[in-house]
Parts: C-alpha cells; structure tokens; sequence
C-alpha cells in the first residue's frame, strides 16, 4: 500500500508541469530514479589538530528522473544500531557532494552519542527531496570514524573559598582556577562580594594559603580581605606562591545590545573553560556591537572588516534582530556569532506569565552540550512553564510530573523560595529538569 500512496503523491506533485505544458510533447517520469553514494574514506580517525582540514567527501550520482527536475539532497548520518528516526542531517542543497571538515564530522560523531577515542560505526544515507510530499533515499553506506573530545581540559585542584566567594567557607564547591599557558600559574574569574577568602586545594582544609602581607602566599596563612564587591580576576602563581587580584570582566556594549552604547552595566561575557573563550547568549535588536572589558572604552574591540578577527578599537559590528550566542577568543583576536535559542522559566510564579518582565534565561553549560542552568531564581507561590525566546511557539511543562518534560505539557508547581534549576535536554526525546531550593 506504501508503494502505491508514495507513487500517488509523486504524480501529484509534478502534475502541474504537466499540465502547464502548452504542447503535447509528453513527459515521461521515471518512478524508478536513484543515487549512488561514494566516500573517499570509511575508516576515518579524526583529530583536533587537523580541524580546518577535510575529513571526508561524500559524492552521489546525478538521479535520471526523466525531466528536467530541480531536487534537493540531505545527507543523514545515525549509529550503525539505529534506525534514522533521530538522524543527524546535514542539507547539500543541490549540489551531487559534500566535504565535511574534522570538525564539522566531529561535531556530528559527537552529536549521536559517540564515545572520543572510540572506533565508532555509523550509516549514512542521501535524501533525495522533490517537494515536501515526495522524497526517496538511497541506500544506506556504512563508515567507521573515531572522534576527539573537542573540550580543553584547564581544570585544576585548586579553587578559592571564603565568606567573599558564592559558596562561602565550604558551603559548596570552591570557584576553580584554571591552567594558563604559563605551567604553575593559574587563574580564576569570580564574582565576589565584600568579605574575605583564601586558596585550597581539593575542596578541603588539608592544604590552604592565605596571605598575611597581601602578596605572598603562606600555607594556612591570614584571611585575604574584599572591600568591594564586583568581578575579579585572581592570578595564582604555584611556582613563587604569590597572587593578584584584580576588577575583571568582558561585556558586550552597543545599540544592538540591551543596555546600548554604555547607558547601563555591559552584558557580561562568562569564561568558558572548555575552549579557552568568552561567551554570552544574548537578545539583539537592529543595531551595531563591541566588545569592552570593565565596562569603559580603555581596552575595546570591534572588527574592521566584519570579518571574524578583532582588533583594538575596531569598528562596529552590525547585527539584525534576534537571539545570538558569542564567542570571543582573546588568544587568537577572533569571535563567532550566530542564531540560537535561549531558555526561560516563565510563570505566575516568575514574572506573572510574561507581564512583568522577560523571562529568567538559561545560561548554557559551555562543556555539556544540551545542559542549562538557572541559578537563584526567586519563585512564588504559583505556577511556571520553560519556554525558547520569551515566546509560546515552543514551551515545556511536566504532564504527571515526574521530572520529564513535555512540549506543551502541564503547569508546573511553584512554592516560595530561591531555586537553582537544571535544564537538561541532551536527549530530546526525553528532555529533563531538576529543582533544587536553596
């Protein structure tokens, strides 16, 4: 019965050409086109030093429909043990190949749950679209590819704990400090308040350094004190057991940004130690960019040519209206931007379904992709809902609630209280999301 509906709809999708054909030249339509597919390599083992480099090149034959047809192909690629209901696609247009770049097929192998450093086998498969009621696929290729992990490793043992620090004197896990490309010298971006705080080790009290000169560093040495609170950058330095401390934060200033040319504080740009860069999910209007560091024009950047490098001092960067995420990479002077979908929580119990206010936005886990988090929300008693771009076209709530979230599903409960909330939706099929009362 299937073969017979799809060749239904087949004839009716090209029945205008037909018809629209002012002679009586007949068309003939070949029910029974194909493709055939090519890799120019299935044992591939990619590795992020090559990334910028191609990887692999699919080809596929041109189909004989029997008229001048106008198709379109998407290449799908799944695991070996799946079954395409979940596929990674990736649109060729019209064109008969496609190369994949290391890191474009990296993000793919990684995309469908592969393990890096993993033989993993996969199948892929050509589209062929006619229209939106008609497509065929080729037969399925099968291809082996090992990935890479994609995500720095500048983790350290250490990390700053303290009345000044979010998590107080252990109250929680301490702010980390980061490796730099300098060995034994480390680094940590925390916002802090007024107070005091030292450096440990491990989370615990075994090892610590405290400052009794405001320079050096002594093994459970004095309380180092903050007067003011704000964003700071600490420098430690392992091999001479010395510190600075300094006012530190990047931000996105301009008419395309919330808060326009400097008119309030700069949307901050958080670290992101998995790649080494700075990053912000952000809602832009029509309008033009730049980036600053401690809110004031002595050190910017914009781009001269709009062409993904920075300069000090470049120009604006223009911008049409919508959701972005940004990445800014201090060490190589380049950004990226790009459309995204940003996260809220919404409610009677937030912000009166939208009435007073944006939603509460989601701030990405730049190391786990598909992870979200929404830390020290203030609730009410009411009722809240997760919905993409402080809009209803696409919303979450939890029919039964059992934790799994559904599109469209019920109100959720809220009852008083500062809440952290994780929204997991690595898995979109069954996407998630904890409550956590503080």
């Amino acid at each position: 019965m299937k073969k017979y509906i799809n060749k239904i709809l087949f004839l009716l999708t090209f029945s205008a050409l037909m018809m629209s054909c002012e002679n009586e030249d007949v068309v003939v339509i070949n029910e029974d086109f194909t493709t055939t597919v090519s890799l120019n390599n299935d044992n591939i083992i990619l590795e992020e030093a090559n990334e910028g480099m191609p990887a692999l090149t699919v080809k596929w034959t041109q189909p004989e429909f029997g008229f001048n047809a106008a198709a379109e192909y998407n290449i799908l690629f799944d695991m070996a043990s799946g079954d395409f209901s979940s596929p990674e696609i990736v649109s060729a247009g019209s064109a008969l190949e496609k190369v994949f770049n290391t890191e474009e097929l990296n993000k793919i192998l990684l995309n469908l749950g592969a393990e890096p450093g993993t033989a993993t086998q996969l199948q892929m498969k050509i589209d062929i679209i006619m229209s939106k009621q008609y497509s065929k696929a080729s037969d399925i290729s099968s291809l082996t590819a090992t990935a890479y992990s994609g995500v720095l490793d500048l983790t350290t043992p250490w990390g700053v704990v303290g009345s000044a620090t979010p998590n107080g004197w252990g109250d929680g896990p301490d702010t980390p400090f980061y490796k730099t490309a300098e060995a034994g010298v480390y680094v940590a971006y925390i916002n802090m308040i007024a107070g005091e705080w030292k450096i440990r080790k491990d989370n615990a009290w075994d090892v610590n350094y405290g400052s009794d000169d405001g320079l050096n560093l002594v093994q459970n040495g004095g309380n180092i004190a903050v007067t003011d609170a704000g964003s700071y950058k600490i420098i430690f330095d392992e091999n001479n057991f010395t510190y600075t401390i300094e006012a530190y934060t990047w931000g996105l200033v301009g008419d395309a940004t919330p808060n326009g040319w400097g008119a309030g504080p700069d949307t901050p740009l958080m670290y992101d130690s998995c790649s080494d860069t700075w990053r912000a999910d952000i809602k832009m209007t029509d309008g033009e960019w730049k980036i600053r560091q401690n809110n004031d024009w002595s050190v910017n950047y914009g781009s001269d040519a709009v062409d993904g490098t920075i300069q000090a001092g470049g120009g604006n960067i223009p911008v049409t209206t919508g959701y972005y995420k940004v990445a800014v990479d201090f060490n190589n002077l380049t950004y990226t931007i790009a459309k995204t979908d940003v996260y809220g929580v919404v409610g009677s119990g937030y912000n009166d379904w939208g009435a007073l206010g944006p939603d509460f936005a989601f701030t990405p886990d730049y190391c786990n992709e598909g992870i979200y988090y929404a830390n020290n929300v203030t609730l009410v008693d009411g009722e809240i809902k997760f919905r993409v771009n402080n809009d209803w076209g696409v919303n979450y709530g939890d029919t039964g609630l059992d934790g799994i979230l559904e599109e469209g599903g019920d109100n959720i409960p809220s009852v008083a209280g500062v809440y952290d909330i994780i929204l997991d939706i690595s898995n979109p099929s069954v996407p998630t999301y904890t409550m956590i009362k503080k």
